[in-house]
């Protein structure tokens, strides 16, 4: 059975006000956006077809992104194709992309403790530095949920910790749980679309995600073309295309004290 086969969110009323109350918890405001539009690309999981295609169309435009592994679905198979393995992470480090952490065994944060949290981050961590991954300064929580204890916990790691609620970050924006929007299904393009317009009028930072990038994507996975597109738009629209780890310096962005 795979992660996502597994995984059950909790739908009961006490996860509905769980999740409310946990985006009022632990909050760590951002000081101050971005004077001019910026938007991240990131892939979640980081399957091979990100890795080679996604980043493909990336590095053709001169940009990078920012890939967020889950180092124990190396290479598996999973729902949105084989997942990618040590020696590709190590290649997309040494181009100039971003390895961040997605916990290793893909934790379902909304339902673990701080200490499991923990726990699991630090052997992520452990095995991307026996991969050359470089410096992993950012997270991404799996199925965007989390719990108070994690998220307490992890802020004192990493600078910014990615959600999966739709939003822009700007001056105020929660950076311990920093809003994204999908690049996936049907219209995830034009919703993509949307949100990029949204970040250039405020001059917001943007981050948008995908899973896998290939032809016949899966439900949570985008079209390379789709992507291309994507990425032309940002550009020609003057966004900076940055991973996390530099829109966060130049944000002066740090994991909590």
């Amino acid at each position: 059975m795979s992660y996502a086969e597994a995984y059950q969110p909790d739908r009961s009323l006490k996860g509905k006000i769980r999740r409310r109350v946990v985006r009022l918890a632990h909050r760590r405001p951002l000081a101050r956006g971005p004077t001019t539009p910026m938007v991240t690309f990131s892939f979640d999981d980081a399957p091979l077809s990100a890795v080679e295609a996604g980043a493909a169309l990336l590095e053709a435009r001169g940009a990078r992104g920012t890939f967020y592994v889950s180092a124990g679905l190396a290479g598996t198979e999973g729902p949105m194709g084989r997942y990618a393995e040590a020696a590709d992470y190590a290649r997309l480090a040494a181009v100039g992309h971003e390895i961040a952490c997605h916990t290793y065994s893909h934790l379902d944060c909304g339902q673990a403790s701080g200490a499991q949290a923990l726990a699991d981050t630090t052997r992520n961590l452990e095995v991307l530095a026996d991969w050359r991954a470089g410096a992993v300064d950012n997270f991404a929580y799996p199925y965007g949920d989390v719990a108070a204890g994690p998220k307490a916990a992890l802020a004192r790691r990493y600078a910014v910790l990615r959600a999966l609620h739709h939003g822009v970050i700007e001056a105020g924006t929660d950076l311990n749980q920093a809003p994204a929007v999908g690049i996936e299904g049907a219209d995830g393009e034009a919703v993509a679309e949307h949100w990029l317009a949204r970040a250039k009028a405020r001059s917001a930072w943007l981050i948008l995600y995908t899973h896998d990038v290939r032809p016949d994507p899966s439900p949570w996975g985008c079209a390379p073309d789709a992507l291309a597109r994507l990425i032309d738009r940002a550009q020609a629209d003057g966004f900076e295309i940055a991973t996390v780890a530099e829109a966060a310096r130049r944000l002066d962005i740090a994991a909590a004290a």
